[in-house]
């Protein structure tokens, strides 16, 4: 049974008050809470076990270094990696797509070669990918998306070229909550012979992921929205490309031997971990995704379902309320529209209400250009929000959009 009263009692922080009022979270695309077993294994860490990894002979160090360890593995069950060498942990995704582009753009791009991105990426899967293009002389190119914000897959088909050497897209949109057919643009970028990297810093958090059964060749993901710590996040890559690919960064734990003439890399996964990791936050991030998965992935991906199409229904029938994008298949984020008023405003009345959402550009600026708006309001969902909240979210809204008019 997926009951979401008793899971909220492991989340402290949804117990408080803001301005007043029972506080209601809908900025989960931002970043999630914690539940409280993630929380005590922070503290725990840091007042028990902590250490160095991979350095000490001594028992904190081997306690600390296995807590670390078993994370990896804790990550690739997760994942359904085929090994846990090919677990690489990163401060985020934002890093993990960064160094995928700084590598793979050193090793094999080359003047007049090609780059397929969409046009709804975050910009840490935009940008990227646009500082590398300029410095290597390459064109990146764009797969197009609808009014409804559905990706154009026949024109994804169109952009391949003997010079495409890279595609690299999101699974779910973080501004239009699109959930894009990640497996058929797999196929197809596999059917030129092109490797493709996923950005799931929103699917994973809401539905399961098998990397084996996708067939892509990266994945990446951030912890902070997967109900783990800031400041640790997953690079998943296939073992051939990680080996064939160079360091991101030089220093400690990455290296075999050193010399003053040459460096020796280390084996996988350390080769791309230098320096001291956040191996406390890996272990936090291992416990996060054990609480998921005693809860069950597939029950939260029903639980948010749900309440992804009450909240799309309830905001369809306030007057004045448009929303942005209406894919067929959503998950985690609503944004939308209120006639006459700024999103800036609507999210600073909500606060008075206790209730938080995200407003701006939500970094996806191409979009908002799509569509002609400075910015959007955006409702986002975690597995402990409610159908009540949801209630009470659209009433305030409803006053809201009528204060405007």
């Amino acid at each position: 049974m997926f009951d979401v009263e008793t899971i909220r009692k492991d989340f402290p922080i949804l117990s408080q008050k803001v301005n007043n009022h029972n506080l209601v979270y809908f900025d989960n695309a931002a970043t999630t809470q914690k539940p409280q077993a993630v929380i005590d294994a922070i503290v725990e860490s840091y007042t028990k076990t902590n250490s160095n990894i991979h350095r000490g002979i001594h028992t904190l160090s081997q306690i600390s270094t296995n807590l670390y360890e078993a994370a990896r593995k804790t990550v690739q069950s997760f994942i359904h990696a085929p090994h846990d060498y090919e677990i690489i942990f990163t401060k985020g995704v934002t890093e993990s797509l960064n160094l995928v582009a700084q590598i793979f753009s050193e090793a094999f791009l080359e003047e007049g070669d090609e780059v397929i991105v969409s046009a709804m990426e975050h910009h840490s899967n935009l940008v990227p990918w646009q500082i590398v293009c300029e410095r290597h002389k390459a064109h990146l190119k764009f797969i197009p998306f609808n009014h409804d914000g559905v990706l154009d897959i026949e024109a994804y088909k169109n952009l391949f070229t003997e010079k495409t050497k890279f595609v690299s897209v999101v699974h779910v949109s973080n501004t239009l909550g699109t959930v894009n057919p990640i497996k058929t643009m797999i196929d197809i970028a596999h059917g030129h012979n092109v490797p493709i990297m996923i950005d799931g810093a929103q699917s994973v958090q809401h539905f399961p992921i098998d990397v084996q059964e996708l067939d892509c060749d990266f994945f990446a993901f951030s912890g902070h929205k997967i109900y783990a710590p800031t400041g640790i996040g997953v690079l998943w890559g296939k073992e051939k490309w990680l080996e064939k690919l160079p360091p991101y960064q030089g220093g400690g734990d990455m290296i075999k031997t050193v010399t003053l003439e040459k460096t020796i890399y280390n084996d996988l996964p350390f080769k791309f971990e230098a320096g001291t990791t956040n191996y406390v936050g890996a272990h936090a991030l291992g416990v996060a995704l054990n609480y998921l998965t005693n809860l069950g992935m597939e029950n939260i991906h029903s639980h948010e379902k749900d309440l992804m199409l009450y909240a799309t229904e309830k905001l369809s029938q306030i007057p004045y309320v448009t929303i942005i994008g209406n894919a067929p298949e959503k998950a985690g984020a609503i944004s939308f529209e209120v006639d006459g008023a700024h999103s800036a405003d609507i999210g600073m009345i909500l606060d008075k209400q206790g209730i938080a959402i995200r407003t701006g550009t939500h970094c996806t600026e191409p979009i908002m250009q799509y569509y002609g708006v400075p910015g959007t309001a955006r409702m986002s969902f975690g597995l402990y929000n409610t159908r009540d909240e949801i209630d009470y979210f659209v009433k305030m809204l409803s006053k809201i959009a009528m204060m405007f008019q």
